[in-house]
C-alpha cells in the first residue's frame, strides 16, 4: 500500500516533517554516564538544518555540489545531511574507519570542496592526506565538545552564522530547495573494494523517495527506533529517512552500549545486521548451557513447543517455504498435520511462552514489534529461533545500487528462508547463467518459472543512475534499465525471493563487509606451493579458501606424492599450506583483519577449463561452490 508523501525531494521532506510532527522527538542521543537521552524535535532539526545550510551556501556550496561527510552515527550526522540536502547538494558519506587510500581516492574523485569530519581524530586522518586533497577548500568539525583548530571551521559556529543571516532576511535555502530536480543526486556512496578503485554509486532523490512511499513496515510517530548500523550505509540511511517520513524517533547507540540502551529505549523497531542476531542467539545459548539442569530442560521444552505450534501456524497462514509447488493432496495432508500439532501444543506453548520466552523477548526491551535485517543472509537456525520465539525478524535484500530494497519480508509474508516478496513497483527476473534465457517470469515454464534458480536482475525506481565518472562499470551492470545484481536466487511458490549464492566475485561477510576475492587469490597463488585457489565466505563470519596444492612446488620442497589426492591428504602438506596462508595474507602484507583467511581445505583435483573454469581461465564460482559444498560446510560447521 502506498503512502501519500507530498514531497518532490528529500530536502522538502525535512520541512514537511517539521510542520507535520513539529514538537515530536526526532532524534535522541544518550547523555554520557546517565540513563537520560537528549532529544531534538522535528521543528528544531529543520530550523537548525536551515541555519547550517544558509551558512554553507554563503561559504560557497552550490546546487549539485558534492560535500564530504566522514562520520559515524550521531545527531550531527543527520543534521549535516539535512543541511546538505537543503543546499541542493549531495553528500559523499563514509565512516571514520575510512582508510588513507580511500580518502585519497574518494574525496578528489567526487570533487568535494567542503568536507565534514566527526571529531579531532578524523580531522588528523584527513589532514595526514592533505597533499592529495588539493581541491578541498573547507574542513568542518562536527563534534560539539571539541574546539576547531586554526583554518578549520566548526559546525555550530556555522549554525550561528546561518541563524544571523536568516534574521537579516536570507532565504537562499527556500530558493535552492525549489530548484531540486527528481533526478538530482541526493548522495554519492562509494562502495568498498580491494580490487581496483571504489565505485561511486549515484542515487537520486527519486531513488530514495521510492523506498519511503510504500507501507511495508507499519511505523508511525509513536515508534522508537534504535540506530546501530553505520548510518552512511544506504540500508541504515533509508531506514532513518523512513523514520523521518513517519515521525518516529531514532535513538543513536553503538555496539558497546547496545545492551543497556535497548533496555532503556525499549525500541519498537530497528534495522539490524545478521551478526547482531547471531550474537544475541549465541549469548542465549551460552546462558542456557550455564544454567541449572531444570532451567535447561524448561528452555528446551519451551522452544520445542514454540517450534511445533508456531511452525504449524506459519504453514496454515501460507508462511512456510515452498520451493517445489506442493500439489493439493500434499498441501491438504500437511494442513491436517499442522492443525493437529497446533491443537496438541497450544496450551503448553502458551504456558511456557509466559514462563520462559517472554523473558527472552525482554532482552530486546520487551516492546520490539520487529526488526529489518539486511547486509547479509541470516543463518537459518537463527532466523527460525527468533521468529518462533516471537521476535519477528523481517529479512530484506538489496544493495547500494538499488537504494537498497529489492525484496523484504512483511508481517503478512514472513516466509523463513526467504527475503520476502518483491518490493512494490520493482521487477525481478531470473536469468539462466548459461543460456541467458529469462527463467522467471516465463509463462512457458511450469509455475511461470518459480522454483528455478538463476541470476537475479532488477528494474524499478530504486535503481541507481550509474557509477560516477565510470561509464564502463555502469554498462557492465546496467542494461536497458535492468541491474545485474550478481546474486543467484529464485522466486519461490510463495512468491518470495530466495537468495542462494553469487555469480559475481564479491564476497559479502555476515557483518556486511564487502571483499573482492581476486587480490587475495592472486596473493595466495604467488606461493610456489599453491597452484589454484578460491576464496569463500559468503554470509559467513570470516573467509576461508579452497586450495589446489602444487605437485611441483612440494616436490621441490622435498615432499613427494604419487598424485594430487595423496598430496591433499598429507598432514605435512596441510601444515605447510596453513603457514603459507598466514604469512601471505597478513597485516604486514597490507590486508585488513576481515580479509584474513581463517581456514582452508586442500582439493584432490585441479580446476579445469569447461568444468570449474571458463575458456578465459576465470573461476566459475557458483560451480565450484556447489561441487565442494561439503568441504566448505566443514569449515563453517
Amino acid at each position: 500500500m502506498a503512502v501519500d508523501l507530498p514531497i518532490k525531494n528529500i530536502a522538502e521532506m525535512f520541512g514537511w516533517a517539521a510542520k507535520k510532527f513539529a514538537d515530536r522527538p526526532a532524534f535522541a542521543t544518550r547523555v554520557k554516564g546517565t540513563p537520560n537521552w537528549d532529544t531534538v524535535n522535528y521543528k528544531n532539526l529543520y530550523e537548525t538544518g536551515v541555519n547550517l545550510a544558509t551558512a554553507l551556501i554563503k561559504l560557497g556550496v552550490k546546487s549539485r555540489d558534492h560535500v564530504g561527510l566522514l562520520a559515524d552515527n550521531r545527531f550531527e550526522w543527520i543534521l549535516t545531511d539535512c543541511a546538505i540536502q537543503l543546499c541542493g547538494a549531495a553528500d559523499v558519506p563514509r565512516g571514520t574507519d575510512v582508510t588513507d587510500a580511500d580518502i585519497q581516492y574518494i574525496i578528489p574523485h567526487s570533487g568535494a570542496k567542503v568536507v565534514f569530519v566527526e571529531h579531532l581524530e578524523m580531522l588528523k586522518k584527513l589532514q595526514k592526506n592533505k597533499k592529495k586533497l588539493s581541491k578541498v577548500k573547507h574542513i568542518i568539525l562536527m563534534d560539539k565538545n571539541a574546539k576547531a583548530p586554526a583554518k578549520v571551521l566548526h559546525l555550530y559556529d556555522l549554525v550561528e552564522q546561518g541563524r544571523k543571516l536568516r534574521e537579516k532576511g536570507d532565504r537562499n535555502v527556500e530558493k535552492r530547495v525549489s530548484q531540486i530536480k527528481p533526478d538530482d543526486l541526493v548522495t554519492l556512496i562509494y562502495t568498498s573494494g580491494t580490487t581496483g578503485t571504489p565505485k561511486g554509486v549515484m542515487l537520486s532523490h527519486n531513488n530514495l523517495i521510492s523506498q519511503l512511499v510504500e507501507e511495508i513496515i507499519p511505523i508511525d510517530d509513536t515508534d522508537r527506533i534504535l540506530s546501530i548500523l553505520p548510518v552512511w550505509h544506504i540500508f541504515e540511511r533509508a531506514f532513518e529517512m523512513l523514520a523521518v517520513s513517519r515521525g518516529a524517533c531514532t535513538h543513536y547507540t553503538n555496539v558497546r552500549g547496545l545492551g543497556e540502551d535497548i533496555k532503556l529505549v525499549k525500541p519498537t523497531f530497528m534495522g539490524s545486521a545478521p551478526r547482531l542476531w547471531e550474537s544475541i542467539y549465541l549469548k542465549i545459548s551460552d546462558n542456557v548451557k550455564a544454567a541449572a539442569p531444570i532451567r535447561q530442560k524448561l528452555f528446551n521444552a519451551a522452544y520445542f513447543c514454540s517450534r511445533m505450534f508456531q511452525g504449524s501456524v506459519f504453514f496454515l497462514t501460507s508462511k512456510k517455504l515452498d520451493m517445489e509447488g506442493r500439489n493439493f493432496v500434499v498441501s491438504l495432508v500437511l494442513a491436517v498435520q499442522a492443525v493437529l500439532l497446533a491443537v496438541v501444543f497450544a496450551i503448553p506453548y502458551f504456558l511456557l511462552d509466559l514462563i520462559v520466552l517472554k523473558k527472552l523477548r525482554g532482552a530486546t526491551g520487551g516492546q520490539l514489534k520487529g526488526s529489518v535485517s539486511g547486509g547479509g543472509a541470516l543463518p537459518l537456525h537463527v532466523d527460525e529461533f527468533f521468529n518462533y520465539i516471537g521476535i519477528p525478524v523481517l529479512e530484506g535484500y538489496g544493495m547500494t545500487e538499488t537504494s537498497p530494497v529489492l525484496a523484504v519480508r512483511n508481517f503478512k509474508k514472513l516466509v523463513i528462508g526467504t527475503v520476502g516478496p518483491i518490493f512494490p513497483k520493482t521487477q525481478i527476473r531470473i536469468i539462466d547463467l548459461n543460456s541467458g534465457e529469462v527463467i522467471y517470469p516465463n509463462s512457458a515454464r511450469p509455475g511461470n518459472g518459480r522454483g528455478i534458480k538463476g541470476e537475479i536482475h532488477a528494474k524499478g525506481p530504486g535503481i541507481m543512475l550509474g557509477y560516477y565518472k565510470n561509464p564502463e562499470a555502469t554498462k557492465r551492470v546496467l542494461r536497458e534499465g535492468w541491474m545485474n545484481t550478481g546474486d543467484i536466487g529464485m522466486v519461490t511458490f510463495n512468491d518470495c525471493v530466495k537468495i542462494m549464492g553469487r555469480s559475481k566475485d564479491t564476497v559479502v561477510l555476515l557483518g556486511g563487509e564487502n571483499i573482492e576475492p581476486v587480490p587475495l587469490e592472486n596473493r595466495l597463488t604467488e606461493s610456489p606451493l599453491i597452484d589454484q585457489c578460491m576464496i569463500v565466505g559468503q554470509d559467513q563470519k570470516n573467509l576461508a579458501a579452497l586450495v589446489v596444492p602444487s605437485m611441483d612446488g612440494f616436490s621441490r620442497f622435498g615432499l613427494k606424492a604419487k598424485n594430487l589426492a595423496a598430496l591433499a591428504a598429507d598432514p605435512e602438506a596441510q601444515k605447510v599450506i596453513g603457514q603459507e596462508i598466514k604469512s601471505l595474507v597478513s597485516a604486514e602484507s597490507g590486508f585488513k583483519s576481515f580479509e584474513r583467511v581463517q581456514d582452508f581445505r586442500l582439493l584432490p583435483k585441479a580446476f579445469e577449463v569447461g568444468n570449474e573454469m571458463t575458456n578465459l581461465f576465470k573461476l566459475k564460482r557458483h560451480v565450484i561452490t556447489e561441487r565442494y559444498k561439503k568441504e566448505i560446510d566443514s569449515m563453517y560447521r
